[in-house]
């Protein structure tokens, strides 16, 4: 795919990842719009990328307020050619002490969300004669578990089998399906378990430039899985 002049809906866009996939693709003269809750975030990247980014407040696991927006942006002659599914929650910690807020919350966002926001996407995507491109964000926790991540991991396996059986179910269409499984990322995503981000988790900007080759395959190439993870996973020794 040819990014210049397409049209991206990137999730999760207002801090780490997602607010570096948005980047690389404004780089790249794409057209995005940007999904999440924290306005402020969102208009503080619109001054620093330009008009070609669109700040939308939205929480995709709201399903009416997210049909109404894809009905009020988006036609026939006016639809997206990339969905970036990158919005997502995660908490760690025993089943037995987990407050069942965060189960929910997590399943809300991380599943509930990405089959709101897709589901949409996808009738506008079907009728387009040009190859399109679905990427769901998941995880190595999405392939592989640890102790207390049971909760998240159940969501990121989800996302790693909904990608599968629906690249399957929309290959005819011309769109493509993909998974990008990352490991640690220098972000606070990892905060509420303890984990301090370091230099040698995978940095955003990099996720974000793996994502573009994914879409840049030729397009009858798919990349349906991608697993990336730091060489060395362990903190720098600063002595």
């Amino acid at each position: 795919m040819k990014i210049q002049n397409k049209i991206a809906i990137v999730t999760g866009a207002s801090s780490g990842l997602g607010a570096a996939i948005s980047e690389a693709l404004i780089a790249e003269d794409a057209i995005v719009y940007g999904l999440a809750r924290n306005s402020d975030a969102l208009i503080k990247i619109q001054k620093n990328l330009g008009n070609n980014f669109t700040p939308v407040i939205l929480d995709i696991s709201e399903e009416k307020a997210v049909k109404h927006w894809v009905a009020e942006t988006f036609s026939k002659e006016k639809s997206p050619d990339i969905l970036i599914n990158n919005a997502g929650t995660g908490s760690f910690g025993k089943i037995d002490e987990m407050p069942s807020e965060e189960w929910y919350k997590m399943i809300n966002t991380n599943l509930n969300g990405m089959y709101c926001i897709t589901s949409e996407v996808v009738r506008l995507m079907k009728p387009k004669k040009e190859s399109t491109h679905i990427i769901n964000v998941g995880s190595i926790l999405g392939i592989t578990t640890r102790s207390e991540g049971a909760a998240y991991s159940a969501t990121k396996y989800g996302i790693s089998g909904f990608s599968e059986a629906l690249f399957k179910e929309l290959r005819e269409y011309n769109i493509k399906v993909s998974c990008l499984n990352p490991g640690s990322i220098d972000t606070s995503f990892f905060e509420s378990s303890g984990i301090k981000s370091h230099e040698n988790m995978l940095q955003a900007e990099d996720i974000a430039s793996t994502l573009l080759h994914i879409l840049k395959t030729p397009d009858n190439m798919l990349i349906s899985e991608m697993t990336v993870r730091p060489l060395n996973p362990k903190a720098p020794d600063k002595n």
